[in-house]
């Protein structure tokens, strides 16, 4: 007999398998000899009253064990002599639109400029070492994306463009934890998350597809108006290589040569609104005690606490993003002279830090009646298109200036930079590479500035303690979403004139994020389908 329940309980009932049998067998009246196993379908803490409670969704064995899987499974088949797709990227994007053309029977020939992932993580590594930044091998660019090594969260509003249940599934498949399948807000973490990403790679390996590490887009082959294929770059040999075939974009938000080449070419685009901020860190203990509303903090049974924020300051959002709990501050530039910070969390969250993103809304209004940040460039209205991604460039270099023309960045404890103070000290941080001294309130431009100190100060009214010199503000963050959109056709997916050519997830402006990414590869693998078939 199989039994489905809705229960609340508290932590330490919610923490393991027997404590749920013996609740089971309490509140439901059954023996508890006679369960067999208890499957988590749905998790979620409510942690708005001081008692702290789990709200559960679980399936019961009674009797008789699980004869169904944890996850669904995906059969892919041999696609070596099928029809080719090129799929420029393996982030999310590409990586599940490979998956799906491989399910579709269609053989997916993925190129990706940055190296595999085990290779990948020697040159993040190296960053702290040396303080600089390989721009072919680094947070952003490599096999898995910037997902792989920036944190792993799976978390996505985006519901009504595909299904999330999916993408989650084909972790599974491939290595991640079936928890994933049931926490309100799942998780693999960064130290998990590329022995699955490298399984999936295999998976299209062993199915006829073709994997090219190191080899790096130049341009799209064109006939008219039809994209047949792209020209490629072999960066370890210096070879050039044409592979043929309807193109699948998932190039990323940080590959500005590919903006630039694709605007420079003519492909229609347009600038869209991003957000800008700096990483606030905490430590882990002090949000535990606020969100939990313990001295205690979180104790045994409870996970590190998230917190999410936001507010309006003088017509724009203020908000908290990529909140990573008992994680690390991470450098996220992707070439020389820039600072970009980021978030990660290992899947234990067990690090003495939480980290969030806190970040402004700008829209392309808002960057073009900006003067340039710095002297020597160039007004970001000259370049409507190219606008959003030139005010991220300008405001990373100020920040590299700012942090000793190292991948030392700039800090300021919370409540100084809200005064208006200089930092004399900074507390212990997470971030590898060092942090300096800045006055960021002074060289922030003032649009971010003034948001960002107003919106600090409505969080600390609303949530007591946590505006604080305890915490510190890391700058700069600015790669939240792409800077442009690549303009598709809502129905095909298609870009709006050239055939072919699949605009597709976070860097071509339709995704925000690991599922919604790997969401958009799929559909755009399913209209290049119909494409060919038609």
């Amino acid at each position: 007999m199989v039994n489905e329940y809705q229960i609340r309980v508290l932590p330490q009932v919610a923490y393991n398998e027997q404590g749920l049998v013996d609740f089971l067998a309490r509140d439901k009246g059954l023996d508890a000899r006679t369960i067999q196993r208890v499957r988590v379908l749905r998790r979620s803490i409510d942690a708005r009253q001081r008692t702290i409670y789990v709200n559960l969704s679980v399936r019961v064995y009674v009797n008789e064990l699980p004869q169904d899987e944890a996850y669904v499974p995906t059969v892919y088949g041999d696609v070596s002599d099928r029809p080719r797709v090129v799929v420029v990227g393996l982030g999310p994007g590409g990586l599940f639109a490979a998956l799906r053309l491989v399910e579709l029977g269609f053989k997916p020939v993925v190129l990706e400029r940055g190296k595999d992932v085990h290779e990948r993580k020697k040159d993040i590594a190296s960053i702290t070492k040396t303080q600089r930044v390989d721009p072919e091998s680094n947070y952003c660019f490599g096999e898995g994306g910037a997902g792989a090594y920036s944190d792993g969260k799976l978390y996505t509003r985006s519901k009504k463009r595909g299904s999330t249940e999916k993408i989650l599934n084909v972790f599974c498949q491939f290595g991640a934890s079936t928890s994933i399948l049931a926490d309100a807000h799942p998780h693999i973490g960064t130290d998990k998350l590329p022995r699955v990403i490298e399984n999936m790679r295999n998976q299209i390996l062993q199915s006829g597809g073709e994997v090219h590490f190191q080899t790096k887009m130049t341009s799209l082959l064109m006939e008219g108006d039809t994209v047949v294929g792209v020209e490629a770059v072999d960066q370890v040999t210096g070879q050039e290589q044409v592979f043929r075939g309807p193109v699948i974009l998932a190039t990323g938000h940080s590959a500005r040569d590919v903006y630039r080449f694709l605007h420079k070419a003519h492909v229609e685009m347009e600038a869209k609104g991003i957000a800008v901020g700096v990483r606030l860190e905490h430590p882990a203990q002090l949000i535990d005690q606020l969100q939990y509303h313990s001295k205690q903090g979180r104790g045994k049974y409870l996970p590190a606490a998230e917190y999410s924020m936001v507010t309006q300051v003088d017509g724009r959002g203020v908000y908290s993003f990529c909140m990573c709990p008992g994680g690390f501050v991470i450098p996220a530039a992707t070439g020389p002279e820039q600072i970009v910070v980021n978030g990660m969390s290992p899947s234990n969250r067990g690090t003495k830090w939480s980290n969030s993103g806190m970040v402004v809304q700008l829209e392309p209004d808002d960057v073009r009646a900006m003067p340039p940040l710095l002297s020597e460039a160039e007004p970001v209205s000259d370049d409507a298109v190219l606008s959003m991604m030139h005010f991220q460039e300008q405001l990373e270099k100020m920040c590299w200036q700012q942090g000793n023309r190292q991948q030392t960045a700039p800090a300021q404890r919370m409540a100084d930079f809200v005064n208006n103070r200089l930092s004399y000290d900074l507390p212990a941080s997470s971030y590898a590479p060092g942090l300096i001294s800045s006055p960021i309130h002074f060289w922030l431009p003032p649009f971010v500035a003034h948001r960002l100190q107003e919106g600090f100060k409505y969080f600390g009214k609303h949530k007591h303690g946590f505006l604080t010199n305890e915490a510190v503000i890391i700058a700069t963050e600015t790669r939240t979403s792409s800077p442009v959109r690549i303009i598709r056709e809502p129905d095909t997916l298609q870009h709006v004139r050239l055939r072919g050519l699949f605009p597709c997830g976070e860097g071509a402006g339709y995704a925000g994020g690991i599922v919604s990414a790997g969401v958009d590869g799929e559909r755009c693998a399913e209209m290049c389908s119909q494409y060919l078939n038609a």
